[in-house]
C-alpha cells in the first residue's frame, strides 16, 4: 500500500541570501488547496525566504500565471499547487497532463518551480496528500522550489567554456597588417 512507504527526504535548501518565492494556488477545492498554501509557506518560511501568493481559476491556468510572472517579476522560483480529481469524463487527463507538460517546459526553460498540483482519483486521497500533520504536498512542492533554487545559484557564477580559452583569457584577434597580435 503507497500510503505505509517512506521515503527519502532531503534535507532543506540552505540560503546565503533570502530567497523570494511565489506561490501559484487554484482554490477550486478551497479546503485542499489551503492546507497545501499553508505547508508551502510554512516550508519557505523555515527557509528563510519571503513569499507572495496569487490565486487562479484552475489548473491549467497555473502554469500560464507563472510565465506571465517571469516575465514581469522577480521571483526567484515558484510552487504551482492545486488539486485534479478525476471525474467521469477525459477533461480529467487533458487538464493532468497539459498542467504538468506547461509547468516542466517552464523549468526546462530555468525556472525554478516546485510543482504540487496533485492529481488523484478521489477526494480521500486529496485529504491525505494536503494534510498539515502528514504528506502535505504544498510542503514538499515548496521544497523542491527552493532546492532547484538553490542549485541555480551554486551554478549561476560558473562559465561554461566553448573550445579552447587562453589561461588570461584575451581573446586574440587574427587579420592584424604587421603581423602582430590585438587583444580586445
Amino acid at each position: 500500500m503507497a500510503g505505509s512507504e517512506t521515503h527519502y527526504v532531503m534535507p532543506r535548501a540552505e540560503f546565503d541570501a533570502p530567497v523570494k518565492v511565489l506561490i501559484v494556488v487554484s482554490p477550486y477545492y478551497k479546503d485542499i488547496a489551503d492546507n497545501m498554501v499553508a505547508g508551502a509557506k510554512a516550508e519557505i518560511e523555515a527557509a528563510g525566504g519571503r513569499w507572495d501568493l496569487i490565486e487562479v481559476p484552475g489548473a491549467l491556468e497555473i502554469p500560464t500565471a507563472i510565465g506571465i510572472s517571469d516575465r514581469s517579476s522577480n521571483f526567484d522560483g515558484y510552487v504551482a499547487l492545486g488539486c485534479v480529481i478525476r471525474g467521469e469524463t477525459t477533461h480529467y487527463d487533458t487538464v493532468c497532463n497539459d498542467s504538468s507538460r506547461a509547468i516542466q517546459l517552464l523549468g526546462l526553460q530555468g525556472l525554478c518551480i516546485g510543482n504540487g498540483i496533485l492529481t488523484v482519483e478521489n477526494r480521500e486521497q486529496a485529504v491525505v496528500r494536503a494534510d498539515p500533520d502528514g504528506q502535505n504536498k504544498g510542503g514538499g512542492a515548496a521544497a523542491a522550489a527552493l532546492h532547484l533554487i538553490a542549485l541555480g545559484r551554486k551554478w549561476a557564477g560558473q562559465k561554461k567554456g566553448i573550445g579552447f580559452k587562453a589561461p588570461s583569457e584575451d581573446i586574440l584577434l587574427a587579420g592584424n597588417t604587421d603581423g602582430g597580435s590585438t587583444t580586445a
